[in-house]
């Protein structure tokens, strides 16, 4: 398929991101979120000596053609509690039916995984696709490396929006935020929206099962990599409400959000010691083809003060709503927008698609990129039931007995 007709399709399917919830949900006042309850760890037994297994030789690796793919799946955060998203939860209908739109369930979040693992795919770093070189007339640009993979695997990146614990999430069945266990690893608070419970788990966040999944599928992930969160931050990050407030500048907010920032430090530092790493999602959630580019400027500063500074710099940014800025196209000289964030660092630009393209730029040293979606638009449609076969079957995936009755058009 030319890539006018690609662009074209995923810039009609960037529109429908607009919608609220994609948007990043509602915008309210902070809160000081819940203290994490205490899992007491379990009192350490001898156990008996294991008999020596026979160890099996190393697989070799090979490289992955420059030419060839690099397939790129990103998720939202998973509905831990799909009967309350979709039916119990006070929200309006068409809040319900945007989380049906956009999210997958924890259940089918694991069949992803498992699907997409049994097709012979390993995590790669979105870092190491690409690599900013030196021209022999001294200009800087992008190209694509030579990514060496275990032989008869494929290179896979996952990356996941909006990790960053909204407060609607907290009302409509998702988990409330990371926290570090006694064991030093990350668990997720969640709170059952049926009983009130508040609890740690591992089993009903996307961060979470995937660490655990690599963790009992070593072979999934090249060098221990996992994904690339991609946080903005209006109302802080992974659930600690790190952000300013123009309306309320008192010393208690103020001291409040110091706090936060002091709890959500080792949890950053312990997810980058686990595989895990960073992008930019804009601060607010800003739409680049629309958003002028003084408002731009002064949101991006923000995303570098307030989130940044926390979580380090990044070279990657992932369009909120997919939508574009001036100069993300195959052709032609980028506009102010784009250099502006490319100036800031950026050089890697991705936004959402019917497949997973990328351009490096000859006019500029940025990558243009775009993601597939696994959500319940493309799993309901029979149109992306071919795009996404390499992957998984649409029908073995999505849970139509807890989804809304909205229908499938394969």
């Amino acid at each position: 398929m030319k890539h006018f007709t690609t662009r074209a399709a995923a810039l009609a399917l960037a529109l429908l991101f607009a919608f609220p919830l994609s948007a990043c949900g509602k915008k309210g006042r902070p809160s000081a979120g819940i203290d994490p309850v205490e899992t007491p760890m379990p009192t350490p037994t001898a156990e008996p000596t294991p008999e020596p297994e026979p160890t099996t030789p190393p697989v070799p690796l090979v490289a992955w053609p420059t030419t060839a793919v690099v397939e790129h799946l990103f998720f939202h955060p998973v509905i831990a509690y799909p009967k309350w998203a979709f039916h119990d939860c006070p929200s309006s209908q068409s809040q319900k039916e945007g989380l049906d739109d956009w999210m997958v369930t924890v259940d089918e979040y694991n069949k992803i995984l498992q699907s997409v693992y049994d097709n012979g795919y390993v995590l790669v770093n979105m870092n190491d696709v690409w690599s900013e070189y030196t021209t022999d007339s001294g200009q800087t640009r992008m190209r694509r490396n030579t990514l060496m993979v275990p032989e008869g695997k494929k290179p896979l990146v996952i990356s996941f929006d909006d990790t960053n614990y909204y407060e609607y999430m907290l009302e409509e069945g998702f988990t409330s935020k990371l926290v570090l266990g006694d064991d030093g690893n990350i668990w997720a608070e969640c709170t059952d929206p049926y009983t009130g419970e508040t609890f740690l788990t591992q089993d009903l966040d996307a961060i979470t099962i995937l660490d655990k999944f690599v963790a009992e599928h070593p072979d999934f992930s090249m060098n221990g990599v996992k994904g690339c969160l991609s946080l903005t931050g209006y109302q802080g990050i992974l659930g600690y409400r790190t952000q300013t407030n123009t309306d309320d500048t008192s010393a208690a907010f103020e001291a409040n959000r110091q706090k936060e920032i002091a709890a959500v430090k080792p949890i950053v530092q312990r997810l980058k010691e686990t595989g895990w790493y960073f992008g930019s999602h804009t601060w607010g959630h800003v739409n680049l083809s629309t958003w002028s580019l003084d408002k731009v400027k002064r949101d991006t500063q923000r995303w570098a003060d307030e989130v940044g500074s926390l979580v380090g710099p990044t070279q990657i940014l992932f369009y909120p709503h997919g939508a574009r800025p001036d100069g993300d196209h195959d052709q032609g000289e980028p506009g102010p927008m784009f250099q502006y964030l490319h100036s800031q660092g950026f050089r890697i630009f991705a936004s959402v698609g019917i497949n997973s393209y990328e351009k490096c730029k000859t006019e500029i040293s940025a990558v243009i990129c775009d993601r597939l979606h696994p959500d319940g638009t493309t799993l309901r449609s029979g149109k992306s039931l071919s795009r996404y076969s390499q992957f998984y079957d649409a029908k073995e995936i999505i849970d139509l007995d807890v989804r809304p009755n909205l229908g499938v058009t394969w």
